[in-house]
C-alpha cells in the first residue's frame, strides 16, 4: 500500500489513458498485486466468518473493493488526492483492526 501511495504522490498522470503500451504495463505490474488481494479477500473474509470480532463481512468486501480502486488510481492518477487518502486511510483502518483482532485471539 506504501507504495502505491508514493507512486501515486510522486508520478504524473498518463498523457494518454487508452495507450495500449501503457495498459499492458499496468496489467503486467498489478497483476501480482490482484493474486494477492484475492488471498488475502478469502482469508480475511474466512476469519471473521469463524469468529466474533469487530470486523464486519461487509467491511471486507468494501476493503478488498477499495484497494482495488487504489491499484487503478495509482497508475493513473485520476482522482483527486483527498479522495485517494480517504480510500488509503479505510483501508488501513480495517486492516488495523483485524490485526487487533487476531492478535487479541492468539
Amino acid at each position: 500500500m506504501a507504495q502505491l501511495k508514493e507512486r501515486f504522490l510522486t508520478h504524473e498522470p498518463p498523457s494518454e489513458k487508452h495507450d495500449k503500451a501503457f495498459f499492458e504495463m499496468v496489467k503486467k505490474e498489478t497483476e501480482p498485486m490482484y493474486q494477492l488481494l484475492q488471498e488475502w479477500h478469502q482469508a480475511a473474509a474466512d476469519f471473521v466468518q469463524q469468529r466474533e470480532i469487530s470486523v464486519h463481512p461487509q467491511q471486507v468486501q468494501s476493503t478488498e473493493e477499495n484497494v482495488h480502486l487504489i491499484i487503478l488510481h495509482s497508475y493513473y492518477i485520476d482522482i483527486r488526492s483527498e479522495r485517494y487518502m480517504d480510500y488509503h486511510q479505510s483501508i488501513g483502518y480495517v486492516i488495523q483492526l483485524l490485526d487487533e483482532d487476531m492478535d487479541r485471539l492468539e
